[in-house]
C-alpha cells in the first residue's frame, strides 16, 4: 500500500553507536551496517517483502562554468517502486546500470536549474561529480520527499557508488518493507534483534540502531485524519441543526402572522392534515433552498482554493473536492430535519380554532 509516493508498510534502519558493553566490546562502539546484514534480514525475518540497502553523501557537481553541492545517493531500481519518483524526463536507474556499474545519474529538477541554462537539454549530457564524468539519463520532480534520509538531489547506481567511493560491503542504512498481512512494528523489532546478534551488540541495547517506522507514522496520520473527519461531520451536522432551528423559529412567527389566513382555510373546509402538510412542505422547501445554496457556495470556494493553492509540485491542496455521497447525505439530513422542525409550527397552526382565527386582526 502506498501513502502518497511511499510504501506504508516500511521501516528505515541505520547504525549509530552502542549504549552498553557486550562480549568484550566497550560502550560507544560505532555500528556500521553491511550488505550481508541486509541479506541476512531478508532471508531470516518473517514477513519481509523487500530489503533495500542505500548509501548517500554530499557531492560537488560541475557543468561547464556552473557548479553546486548536492546530496547524492547510491540506489537500486527498486527505490522507484518503494518511493515513487515522478520523472519529468528520461528514466530511472535500471538493472543493466547495476550489473555494469554504469556511471549514469538521475537528477532533480532543482539540480537541473542550478547546473543548466534555462530550457537547455539535460538528458544525454555529462556532469562532473567529484571529478568523475556521469551521463544524465533522467530528471525527477523536486517535489518528491525522501523518507529515511536527507533530501536527495541525485541518484546513481548502488554498485557504482560502492565502487568509486570504496565502500566495499558497507551501507548507510536500509529500507525494510513488510508484506501487507504482517505487522511492520514486529518486523522492526525482529530486524533490530537480528542485527544485534550479527554485530555482537547487547540484546537490550536501544541506542545501537536508529529507525523510522513509516507504518507507525501512517497509523498516527490515519488516526488524526479520522478524528478530523469526525470533527468535520460533527460541526457540519451541528451547523445544519442550528440552521434548521432558525427556520423553525421563522415559521413559528409566520404561523402567528398568518393566523387569519389559516382560520379562513379551516372555515372553508381545509382539514388539520392539509394545514400541517402545507407548513411542513414550506419548512422542507426552505431548508433545501438554504442547503443547496450552501453546497453551491462551498463548491465554488473549493474551486477558488484549488485555483489559488492547488497549482505546482509544492501545492498545499491537491484536487480539493467534496464527494457526491457527502452532498446527498447532507441533503437527506436537511429533508429529515426540515420535516421534523416543520411539525412544530404545523402543530401550532392546527391548534388554532377557526372562530378565534377569524377574529384575529
Amino acid at each position: 500500500m502506498l501513502f502518497g509516493d511511499f510504501a506504508t508498510n516500511s521501516v528505515f534502519v541505520w547504525g549509530q553507536s552502542t549504549g552498553k558493553p557486550f562480549k568484550g566490546f566497550q560502550e560507544g562502539r560505532e555500528v556500521k551496517l553491511s550488505l550481508s546484514d541486509a541479506k541476512k534480514i531478508e532471508e531470516n525475518v518473517e514477513g519481509i517483502e523487500f530489503v533495500l540497502p542505500r548509501n548517500q553523501r554530499s557531492a560537488t557537481v560541475t557543468k561547464n562554468f556552473l557548479s553546486g553541492s548536492f546530496q547524492m545517493a547510491g540506489d537500486y531500481p527498486l527505490l522507484d517502486k518503494l518511493q515513487k519518483k515522478k520523472l519529468i524526463h528520461g528514466r530511472f536507474i535500471n538493472q543493466n546500470d547495476i550489473d555494469d556499474n554504469k556511471k549514469i545519474v538521475v537528477i532533480s529538477e532543482d539540480a537541473y536549474k542550478q547546473l543548466y541554462e534555462k530550457d537547455a537539454e539535460a538528458i544525454g549530457t555529462y556532469l562532473i561529480i567529484n571529478d568523475i564524468n556521469f551521463k544524465v539519463v533522467g530528471m525527477f520532480d523536486s517535489g518528491n520527499v525522501n523518507m529515511g534520509g536527507p533530501s536527495t538531489d541525485m541518484h546513481i547506481p548502488f554498485t557504482t557508488y560502492q565502487q568509486i567511493y570504496n565502500q566495499g560491503d558497507r551501507i548507510g542504512w536500509m529500507m525494510i518493507t513488510g508484506k501487507p498481512e504482517y505487522d511492520i512494528k514486529q518486523i522492526e523489532e525482529d530486524s533490530k534483534l537480528l542485527l544485534k546478534n550479527l554485530n555482537n551488540i547487547h540484546p537490550e541495547d536501544k541506542r545501537a540502531f536508529g529507525s523510522f517506522n513509516l507504518g507507525k507514522e501512517f497509523s498516527k496520520m490515519t488516526g488524526f485524519l479520522t478524528g478530523m473527519q469526525f470533527l468535520t461531520w460533527f460541526v457540519g451536522i451541528a451547523t445544519l441543526i442550528a440552521g434548521v432551528f432558525a427556520i423553525g423559529n421563522i415559521l413559528l412567527i409566520t404561523v402567528k402572522e398568518r393566523t387569519k389566513e389559516i382560520g379562513v382555510r379551516r372555515a372553508l373546509g381545509a382539514t388539520p392534515f392539509e394545514i400541517k402538510r402545507q407548513i411542513v412542505v414550506e419548512a422542507v422547501f426552505l431548508t433545501l433552498v438554504a442547503g443547496l445554496f450552501g453546497i453551491i457556495s462551498g463548491g465554488l470556494i473549493l474551486i477558488l482554493l484549488d485555483y489559488l493553492f492547488g497549482q505546482g509540485a509544492d501545492a498545499a491542496l491537491v484536487n480539493a473536492s467534496v464527494s457526491i455521497g457527502v452532498v446527498f447525505t447532507a441533503l437527506l439530513i436537511l429533508v429529515v430535519l426540515g420535516t421534523l422542525i416543520g411539525l412544530i409550527p404545523a402543530t401550532k397552526a392546527t391548534s388554532i380554532k377557526p372562530i378565534e382565527a377569524l377574529r384575529e386582526e
